[in-house]
This record gives structure tokens, C-alpha cells and sequence, in this order.
């Protein structure tokens, strides 16, 4: 890899749709040498339809890191590009597959793999949204949903499969899902696809494609790990990497409410409800029993919440996801199924994240509360504190260099 330069960001435009998230000037870049960023897609040589879709969608200019990640992916480089929740991941990979990809040619050319169902589904929503004056066909390939519609799709032929890796690789395997043209693999919020949950599949997946593959890994935190993983499938890769000190989310307060025993932490949320329903509300749990316990609590207290984890019927978590987008709902409970990719932001107000209980891993503390202050907003995050706790809370706000204080009284004042 070539000598790390630090590249400075110039400000994101203040007019429109902003296509980015916490201010953009804020961030340091440790980029590989020679990427400089594009201030403007219509320097990138898009397309001339592709660039009429981007612009329908209501972006205006690329966000940082579309500025200096996509020349390099439509070049065919491998890239490893870490950004956090919000700063226009999803439509970077939809903007860099529907330019690669041969419409003349009804094959798979870009296969998006993504560790939930509801991102897969985000994902091919953009592509299908920006794609749309290039007439792009494209599929998300997940569990839940039939495999009939999927085999029908593929038969059909699409050009991009976004999908959750045991479905593709299902499909893969029944030889639907043909290979022999896929030239770009994303792996999407690859530090969970990489963990223990999908290496095996994702793995699987790799040995269907063609040699000459190119790879793209996108992800808010880059533990060594994956890097160590990178080196098997990836070729000099450019690197795009935020550094740790600056992922901190920018106009995001963060805060603890200490408690003694786990019981009490259902007293301080009825405490916050109507705090929680001023704008619209995400409670986090670590386990879907929890969720289901909490949400069940709370309706018998008469509290209106809904809850959604992975052991639900897909279809139930879409109408789950259509509620809460609408606005319909305005308090939901959840596992960590939620914390990675799903824009509700496009349509709803996430400005309040609560940890009911705290993240196993400080990965997924950035991952939980970049749910709220997504493009530039402001947001709060609170966080259910037990004594034994405490450690786990300084190491998150010493590992993230931020700051979490004491809930104030006035906290409804902040959101």
C-alpha cells in the first residue's frame, strides 16, 4: 500500500438534499496516495442517464466519501472504503454498479452482499431509484421472501443481485443465480459479514465467482481482522479510511443514566416516553427475547411501542419497517438487526437512540446511535447504565475519543 496522505475535505453545499452526513469538513481522510477527491458527479464520467437518475433522486454533489471512492471502484480497482452510518454509503455502491454494468447484456455483472435482509432490500431500492433512466433490472436476493419469485427474477434475467449471503449462495448453488459474468462483488457493512456469522458463506459465495474479480469492502469500522481477511481475496487495494478519532458522530449527544439494578431501567423509560414520542424513538436490547419482553411490558403499561428482531416473518418486519418510515409508530424496540444501514432517515426522524441495554462490542455503538443525526441532523443518544456497566461505557468513550455525560433534566429540550 502506498504512503497514507491525509487529504482535507472541503464543505459539503448547504443548499438541497445533502447527500453526506455529519459535517463533512470535520473529517480527516487517510487515503492512499494519488486519490483525490471529484467535487462533482458530472466530473466522474458517468454516464449521461445515470447522471439524470442521480440527480432525480435529489443529490446534488457526492458526499466525501463518494469523492474519493467511486473513480477508483469504476475504474476496477479493489477498494476497502470506511465510512460511518450516513454519509451516503448504499447510494455509492448503487451509483458505482449501475455504471459498470452492461444493460445490453441480461447477465449478473455485480453481485451486493449485505449481512440483513432489510439493507439488501435498501440497496436494490437505490439502484433500481438512481438506475431507473438506464432501464437497470435488478434483484434482492434474501430469506423470508419466496424462493419461486426469486428462481422467476434470475430466470428472467437481471443485471445486479443485492442479497444476504445464504439465499445467494443458495441460489448460486441451485445454478439460478449464474456467475460466469459477475465481474464486481460488494461486501457491504463487511466487518458483521466478515464475523463469525457469515465468513463460511461469504467464502462459499467467493469460490462461484470468476477469477478476475473485482472486490469492494464498505464498512464503518475496520478491526485488523478484516483487514488480515482483505489480503486473501483482494489485489492492492486503494484504501479509503477514516480515522478512528474522527467517527465519532458530530451532532450527536451522547448520555447515561445510571441505575442499580436492571428492573429500574423500565421505570426510567416510562419515565421518558413522552420525551421518546416528541420526534420518533429507536430503543436498543442485545437479545430478541429481551425485545419481545420490554415491547410486552410497555403495551401492558399502555405505552404504544412496536418491536422488530430477526426471528419475525419477513413480512411483518417490512410492515414493521413501512410503519415506522410513515411515522405511524413512533417508538420502536429492537435488536442490533436494526443498527446497520437501513436509511429510515430518507423518510422518518430519528433523533433519539436508547441503549436499554449497552452494545456487546463498541463496534455496534457507532453503529446503534449513527441511526439518529443521519445527514447532518442533530440527535441524541441515552444510554441504560448498571453499576457494572460503568467500565463498559468509559472504554466506548475513550476508544471513540467523545464524551458522555450525565443525562441533564431538560433532556426533552435537546431533541
Amino acid at each position: 500500500m502506498a504512503a497514507a496522505a491525509t487529504a482535507s475535505v472541503v464543505p459539503a453545499n448547504r443548499g438541497g438534499r445533502r447527500n453526506g452526513a455529519v459535517d463533512d469538513e470535520k473529517l480527516v481522510f487517510e487515503t492512499t496516495e494519488g486519490v483525490e477527491p471529484i467535487m462533482s458527479f458530472d466530473q466522474m464520467g458517468i454516464k449521461d442517464d445515470l447522471l439524470r437518475g442521480i440527480y432525480a433522486y435529489g443529490f446534488e454533489k457526492p458526499s466525501a466519501i463518494q469523492q474519493r471512492a467511486v473513480l477508483p471502484i469504476i475504474q476496477g480497482r479493489d477498494v476497502i472504503a470506511q465510512a460511518q452510518s450516513g454519509t451516503g454509503k448504499t447510494s455509492m455502491i448503487a451509483l458505482t454498479v449501475c455504471q459498470m454494468v452492461d444493460t445490453s447484456n441480461r447477465e449478473v455483472q455485480a453481485l451486493i452482499l449485505s449481512p440483513t435482509r432489510e439493507l439488501a432490500s435498501q440497496t436494490e431500492k437505490v439502484i433500481l431509484a438512481i438506475g431507473d433512466f438506464i432501464n437497470i433490472q435488478a434483484h434482492a436476493c434474501i430469506g423470508g421472501k419466496s424462493v419461486g419469485e426469486d428462481i422467476r427474477k434470475l430466470e428472467y434475467g437481471v443485471h445486479i443481485v443485492s442479497g444476504t449471503p445464504g439465499r445467494v449462495c443458495d441460489m448460486i448453488k441451485r445454478r439460478t443465480l449464474r456467475t460466469r459474468a459477475i465481474k464486481l462483488l460488494v461486501l457491504d457493512e463487511s466487518d458483521e459479514m466478515l464475523s463469525r456469522g457469515f465468513k463460511d458463506q461469504i467464502y462459499d459465495v467467493y469460490r462461484y465467482l470468476p477469477p478476475e474479480l473485482q472486490v469492494v469492502l464498505i464498512s464503518a469500522t475496520l478491526p485488523n481482522e478484516i483487514l488480515e481477511i482483505t489480503n486473501k481475496f483482494m489485489t492492492d487495494p486503494v484504501r479509503i479510511l477514516v480515522k478512528r478519532d474522527e467517527l465519532t458522530l458530530e451532532g450527536i449527544k451522547q448520555f447515561f443514566v445510571a441505575v442499580e439494578r436492571e428492573e429500574w431501567k423500565f421505570d426510567t423509560l416510562c419515565d421518558l416516553y413522552d420525551t421518546l414520542t416528541i420526534t420518533q424513538a429507536v430503543i436498543f436490547c442485545n437479545t430478541k427475547r429481551k425485545v419481545d419482553w420490554l415491547t410486552e411490558k410497555m403495551r401492558s403499561n399502555n405505552f404504544t411501542v412496536s418491536s422488530m428482531h430477526g426471528d419475525m416473518p419477513q413480512k411483518e418486519r417490512d410492515a414493521i419497517m413501512a410503519e415506522f418510515r410513515s411515522g405511524t409508530t413512533r417508538v420502536l424496540i429492537t435488536t442490533d438487526v436494526w443498527a446497520r444501514g437501513l436509511d429510515v432517515q430518507q423518510a422518518s426522524h430519528v433523533s433519539l437512540v436508547i441503549n436499554y441495554d449497552l452494545p456487546n462490542n463498541r463496534e455496534l455503538y457507532i453503529h446503534r446511535i449513527g441511526r439518529s443525526g443521519r445527514f447532518g441532523r442533530k440527535g441524541v443518544a441515552i444510554n441504560f447504565v448498571k453499576t457494572d456497566d460503568i467500565k463498559i461505557l468509559r472504554d466506548i468513550e475513550q476508544y471513540y475519543s467523545t464524551q458522555i455525560d450525565e443525562m441533564p433534566m431538560n433532556v426533552a429540550d435537546l431533541i
